[in-house]
């Protein structure tokens, strides 16, 4: 009988599986040939409830979410999905907007990709998530580029030379590094490092940053406008590379 195993050949893992929310039929179309190019297989949904059940009955690798939706916007399914599940999930959407970006990442999306976009950034961000979902919650060590940051230690060198941060830099950098690779909302930081209370003081944020990335970023791009550890989404937050 003729069969996929034939021949004692090992059979290919089945490609992970990412829903595709979106009710313009041409931007589905797209999205399956770019994740089927990637080794992806694109579930798609043209509603936020019929995104919710197909979900909950086999439950995709990642998502990828427009913010306008028939029924709910983007936000809102992201919501509901996170009140569940830990999957990686990229909001799309033609509005580019500062507030609405915010409103995604913090009701738990991974990341915002504004329309239009390149398919090799869109499965770059999307291959970054899986990478992160995939993840310990926690590592001891993590090296990035020259840069090592031991957490258990609370320890921090760059090319093997030990660089002394305050706590609040290193809490800083402990959440970013955690979280590397994923847009951090000056929101969720102060919440994460400072608290509650403090989430509306941005300012002290900006310049704990700064002094941070003097520290951390070599010698003569910590002064210039790209980083190599720490990025800047201008007016909504920051991101660890990764």
């Amino acid at each position: 009988m003729a069969g996929g195993s034939a021949g004692g050949q090992p059979e290919e893992p089945a490609a992970s599986r990412i829903l595709v929310v979106d009710d313009e039929p041409q931007i589905v179309r797209a999205l399956k040939v770019v994740l089927r190019e990637a080794g992806f297989q694109a579930v798609a949904a043209e509603t936020a409830s019929e995104a919710l059940d197909v979900a909950a009955v086999r439950p995709p690798e990642g998502a990828i979410i427009d913010l306008v939706l028939p029924d709910l916007d983007g936000v809102e399914l992201t919501r509901r999905l996170r009140e569940w599940s830990e999957m990686p999930i990229l909001v799309l959407s033609a509005i580019g907007e500062e507030a609405q970006k915010v409103r995604a990442l913090e009701a738990g999306a991974d990341d915002y990709i504004t329309k239009p976009f390149g398919a090799r950034e869109l499965i770059a961000r999307l291959q970054a998530a899986l990478r992160r979902a995939g993840r310990a919650e926690e590592e001891p060590v993590v090296s990035v580029d020259g840069l090592e940051v031991d957490l258990a230690a609370r320890a921090v060198r760059r090319d093997g030379e030990t660089i002394h941060l305050t706590p609040i830099e290193f809490d800083l950098l402990r959440v970013l590094v955690r979280n590397r690779g994923r847009l951090m909302t000056h929101r969720r930081l102060l919440l994460e490092v400072w608290g509650p209370e403090y989430v509306e003081d941005v300012q002290p944020l900006r310049t704990h940053i700064a002094r941070l990335r003097a520290k951390i970023e070599p010698e003569g791009e910590a002064g210039g406008p790209g980083f190599r550890y720490i990025l800047t989404d201008p007016g909504v937050g920051y991101r660890f590379t990764g």
